[in-house]
């Protein structure tokens, strides 16, 4: 029976592919290049290709030695999930998941009603605007949250317009953000095909893949911030004297991803050049360990002197034990390269809040070198750094150190601790705190420790609150869904509700949901902007948490810095 069922799997999964390779010899039979768009069904939907084929293009700067996807059986890995799938159903899980999915339809048909196919939705003045190229980025970030949703007339809806999205050219006229389209654009049609198995979004992500592939097109094969179509078809293109830690060090997961599915390895070797790059450098750095936020890709140099886990940096981090599993631990330097960095991180970066009752927290600052080797920490806290409690609890569940799951614990409980701590039940963008001499160990709360200057309406513990805003970000909530997960522990779920209780009654405007300037203050001013992550990414954790532990299993899926699950590999 098991063989029957997996022989009409393997069966639909090849007709599938038949599909988006008609499409493609189809597109290429009409010229492919440019002038007029021809069309073709693939499964039940209209497909238009790009005007321009990236596919045909010659590269200036050709590889002769193409590094293919490690072979071999995927490795059998330890259990990331405290529980496959949930005992029974849970009346309160299941109201606070309709709670959150009724916000996500709110925000969905505002978006359908006055941005359609728009990147961004303005929330305050009802309009739409384009932020990312102008290829409806909220429509393809939101995919796979709509599939996740059951909202499935939706997603077909959806589908219809990413079929005939034109990668060729920007509505703006800008140049292409090579980041921020491959983990919303490239990360969001990978995810809705692997959830959905729909041709069409294939053969869009292949196009588009080729696209930012072109990206690559360098001297030595590093991209650059900005990719630009002009210089990439003359082969103009140098990487970039200066790009942020996280801008290159990101893209492995879908590019690794599209290698996967496509059987296509040139993605996959474009990214494998920055890592090795990356790993070259590692122990070389002034904080051995850690890379600096600020990088030169074109000299393949790594100077810097400030280190973070935050802005600039954050998600490179993050990639390396989802990379370790979406490669089957096939890669040993991914896990070699994760213990590196997490423990780098535990020693320089981590500190011990002190805070009214002695919390037994963790928070990610800043460091900075100096001469003679001095580092200097900022206990600082910024919500992008919120995500590295998950990162340490799924290193620690995938590479069975307990110890890195204690840490994430922490951090976690961190920002849990930052979001009770204002009266908003929100906590801001970036604050400023006092570090305990110690990680462990007692750490007595003494006024003595602040700054006389300090503002005292801020809550115990902190210095100052250097940006109050609140973006819809996802950090803090993306670490407690991990912890969820991993530990099945109900104080997760509990901390969910109030962090979710506070961002709506915040956030939420007569037409969706808005970030707001002070978190200090009930009913801050509103900003003018959502982001497409909000859908993607932040309503997504929230509704996982109170769904079945099966949905999206940590054991089956690696999910993107932009909230995007991708299908790790199967054992046979």
């Amino acid at each position: 029976m098991v063989n029957q069922i997996q022989g009409r799997v393997g069966h639909r999964y090849i007709a599938l592919l038949v599909f988006v390779v008609l499409a493609v010899v189809l597109w290429h039979g009409f010229g492919g290049r440019s002038g007029t768009k021809p069309t073709a069904n693939v499964g039940n939907v209209r497909y238009v290709p790009s005007r321009y084929d990236w596919s045909k293009a010659t590269p200036v700067h050709p590889i002769a030695d193409q590094k293919s996807l490690p072979a071999g059986e995927p490795k059998a890995f330890p259990k990331v999930q405290a529980r496959a799938g949930a005992e029974r159903q849970d009346d309160i899980a299941a109201a606070r998941k309709a709670a959150v999915k009724k916000a996500f339809v709110k925000s969905w048909e505002a978006y359908k009603r006055h941005a359609w196919t728009q990147d961004e939705l303005m929330p305050l003045s009802s309009k739409g605007k384009q932020t990312f190229s102008g290829w409806s980025a909220q429509l393809v970030d939101a995919l796979d949250t709509l599939w996740i949703m059951g909202l499935k007339d939706d997603f077909r809806l959806a589908i219809k317009e990413v079929a005939v999205i034109d990668w060729s050219k920007t509505s703006d006229g800008k140049m292409v953000n090579l980041f921020e389209v491959t983990i919303r654009y490239l990360g969001g049609l990978l995810a809705a095909y692997d959830l959905s198995r729909e041709p069409v979004l294939l053969a869009k992500a292949v196009e588009l893949g080729d696209a930012l592939y072109a990206g690559f097109d360098t001297p030595n094969r590093l991209p650059s911030y900005w990719l630009d179509y002009e210089k990439a078809m003359a082969g103009a293109q140098t990487a970039d004297l200066s790009m942020s830690a996280a801008a290159g060090g990101s893209l492995c997961l879908e590019f690794t991803r599209l290698s996967q599915i496509s059987g296509d390895a040139k993605y996959y070797d474009a990214t494998e050049r920055i890592k090795q790059f990356f790993r070259r450098c590692q122990g070389k750095t002034k904080i051995p360990g850690l890379w600096p936020k600020a990088i030169n890709y074109r000299e393949e140099t790594m100077d810097g002197e400030g280190f973070t886990m935050g802005a600039g940096a954050d998600s490179l981090y993050e990639c390396l034990p989802k990379m370790h599993a979406l490669l089957g631990g096939l890669d040993p330097q991914y896990a070699h390269m994760t213990i590196k960095a997490l423990d780098a991180a535990r020693d320089n970066l981590l500190f011990r809040p002190m805070t009214p009752k002695d919390d037994n927290i963790l928070m990610a600052g800043n460091a900075d070198w100096a001469a003679e080797n001095k580092v200097t920490l900022t206990p600082e806290m910024q919500h992008l750094t919120c995500f590295v409690g998950g990162t340490y609890a799924l290193a620690g569940r995938l590479l069975a150190r307990n110890d890195y799951v204690d840490l994430g614990s922490r951090l976690a409980a961190g920002c849990v601790w930052a979001y009770d701590s204002f009266a908003t039940n929100i906590m801001p963008e970036i604050s400023e705190l006092v570090a305990c001499e110690a990680r462990d160990g007692p750490c007595v709360y003494a006024e003595g420790a602040f700054p006389a200057g300090r503002l005292s309406d801020l809550p115990g513990g902190f210095v100052r609150v250097r940006d109050a805003s609140y973006m819809l970000r996802a950090e803090a909530i993306e670490s407690v869904f991990y912890m969820w997960r991993v530990t099945g522990d109900q104080v997760w779920r509990d901390a969910a509700w109030r962090m979710w209780q506070g961002i709506v009654r915040e956030t939420e405007t007569e037409l969706a949901f808005a970030s707001v300037v002070d978190v200090r203050v009930h009913s801050s001013k509103k900003v003018d902007s959502m982001e497409t992550f909000w859908l993607s990414e932040t309503i997504k954790y929230f509704y996982l948490i109170f769904d079945d532990e099966g949905v999206i299993n940590l054991d089956e899926w690696v999910l993107n810095t932009e909230g995007h699950p991708l299908r790790r590999p199967g054992r046979s």
